[in-house]
Parts: structure tokens; sequence; C-alpha cells
């Protein structure tokens, strides 16, 4: 062969190497997932029940998966995001409450005193929320929330909450919904605390986001009609919540279910309970150098944010359901990582 056509050859293969490596690249719909089992069974799930003739075939109508929010799409540490602005919040009207400055758990928050804070439960968290979601109408409400957001920043990472959104949960959320899926958000955080944010950040509108959630009462102010939120629980979206939750806004059993907590294991559990093809993945957290490693399963810290029991591992393993080990099956955890 001529060296002129032996070098026309080599380029015309390289070429071809380069387009289908392009190729390839592009077909992958989870490109932040390293391989393996995990971003497998992920794929095969969707193949399954979107593939005409498959016998696991589900009909588009009925392709539902659920997805919690902190720490299965973005971080719950060093607390939950809704807890960083209740604290603002706090801070922010504690001129009008003088009172606040002796009064448990108020007193914590204007001290910066954390371990007494987590000390309160969930009783003072909800006095916390009581107190800086209430007394406004939900417009007022949204206002805030979207001020929050814009000006808030993460304590660790710099950066706007809205940013944190986990890019290889961002690629299963696009991929599910190429493949004729519907994806909800359902949380134990404040629905109209999310709702703001969800569609622009994880493309789920907010006709989809499914939360905890305060009472509202009908007014008329200046002539206008206004939902005031009042000073009272009205459902709260976790643990046994949650299924019951699903089944109240969406009326169909998911064919998948994500998330990362204790909090979500009835969610998983009912999921899995119906018929046919399931998916059921828990994000578990022990990357302490890209984000966060906690536990307490595998002997990881336990925490007050998220917690992972051993027996939520021990029940993945019995029940055939995935655990996404961030440090292994992630290649990158934000869309700023290199």
């Amino acid at each position: 062969m001529k060296p002129v056509l032996l070098i026309s050859v080599q380029l015309a293969l390289l070429v071809a190497v380069a387009i289908g490596n392009q190729a390839v690249a592009a077909s992958d719909p989870l490109p932040s997932w390293n391989d393996g089992a995990t971003k497998q069974a992920i794929i095969e799930f969707v193949r399954q029940v979107t593939e005409p003739g498959s016998a696991q075939f589900v009909p588009p109508a009925e392709r539902i998966a659920t997805f919690d929010n902190d720490g299965t799409l973005w971080p719950s540490h060093p607390m939950y995001t809704q807890l960083a602005f209740a604290l603002d919040r706090v801070k922010a009207l504690a001129p009008q409450h003088p009172e606040w400055e002796t009064q448990q758990p108020f007193k914590a928050v204007l001290d910066d005193d954390i371990e007494t804070l987590a000390a309160s439960g969930e009783k003072g968290i909800v006095e916390l929320v009581m107190a800086s979601h209430a007394g406004m109408t939900t417009a007022e409400f949204e206002a805030i929330v979207k001020d929050w957001f814009e000006k808030a920043r993460h304590p660790r990472f710099g950066r706007r909450y809205t940013e944190l959104a986990y890019q290889p949960m961002l690629e299963v959320l696009a991929y599910l919904r190429a493949n004729g899926f519907k994806t909800y958000i359902v949380s134990g955080g404040g629905i109209e605390f999310m709702r703001p944010m969800t569609e622009s950040v994880y493309g789920v509108p907010p006709e989809q986001v499914i939360g905890s959630s305060i009472k509202t009462e009908y007014e008329i102010q200046d002539g206008e009609p206004v939902l005031m939120r009042l000073p009272e629980i009205d459902f709260i979206d976790d643990k046994t919540g949650k299924p019951v939750g699903i089944n109240r806004f969406i009326g169909r059993r998911p064919l998948a279910a994500f998330g990362n907590s204790d909090g979500d294991r009835q969610m998983l559990e009912w999921t899995g309970s119906g018929g046919g093809a399931r998916l059921m993945m828990l994000v578990f957290h022990d990357d302490a150098k890209r984000e966060y490693a906690y536990g307490p399963a595998k002997g990881l810290a336990d925490t007050k944010f998220g917690s992972f029991s051993q027996s939520l591992m021990d029940d993945a393993k019995k029940n055939d359901w995935t655990v996404i080990s961030m440090k292994d099956d992630w290649k990158r955890i934000f869309a700023f990582d290199r």
C-alpha cells in the first residue's frame, strides 16, 4: 500500500473511532454514573417496562416514579435545607419577638447552639416551622422562599442550594421522563417550600410535588381572595405518610421509588408490593471527600438528618432494593464537579 493511501486509511479509521466514541457517549443516558450493576439495573428496568412485546411492558399512563428530595436529590447535611431556611427566618423575625431571647428552641437558634436545637427534637423543629412559616398568605410565603433561594448559600459548598442537585439523579429523572414516566417528588419537606424551585431545578412541575403541609384558610383581604397559612399541621409526608400521600394525590402505585433514609422505607415497601417489574433504590452517603458520609449503617457516623440505619440496609438486602453508593456509583456528584 502506498504511504499516502496508508495515511488516508489510518486517518479514516481514527475519524471513524472518534465518531463511534461520540455516538456511544451520546447514547449513554446516565453519563455521570460509573458502569456497573447499579447503573445497569436502572437501564434494564426501563427497558423491561417500555419495550413493546416485553412481558413486563407497562403503558405510559401507568409509568410513575417517586423521589424523595432531601438526601436523594440534593444534600440533607449539615441540616435539612428547609431547616436552614427556618433558622434564617427566625433570626429575621427575632426583633419582633423579644421573648425568643429566653424561650427554647428559639434561644438556641439565636445563639447558634445547634446541639441544643438538635436536642429539641421533632417538637422543637415543628415550633420553629410554625413560627416562621405561618401568619402570611401563600403568595407572600412563596415570595420569601424564592428570595431566600436566591440569596442563601450552602455552608460547605458556598453555592446556592438550587445548584446542589445531584447530577446523577437529574439524569435519572430526565431518562425516566424520556421513556414516558411521570416523575413525582414525595418528601417530608414542606410542599410550599419545595414547589417554587422543583420545576427549574428538577424538571418536576409543582402539581407533581407531594410534601408535608400546614393548614390554609380562604379569606378576603382588601377585596381580594387569599389563602392564609395557619400555625397548624395539616399532613406529614414522611415514613407511613408517604404511601398515604402517594395514594391520595397520585392514585397509582409507583413502578420506581428512590429514597435515602429510614423515612423512605414505607414508600419503597409500597412500591415493591405491586406486581411486575419494580425498581427500588436508596442513595447511601459514603463519600466524605466529595459530599458527606453517614449512616449509621456500615459503621458510619450517626445523624439526625437523613439517618440510614443498619436495619434499613438489612431490609434493602432482604427485599432486593438497590443501594446506590455515592462513592462507587457516581462519577461526579454535582454539575460543577470536574
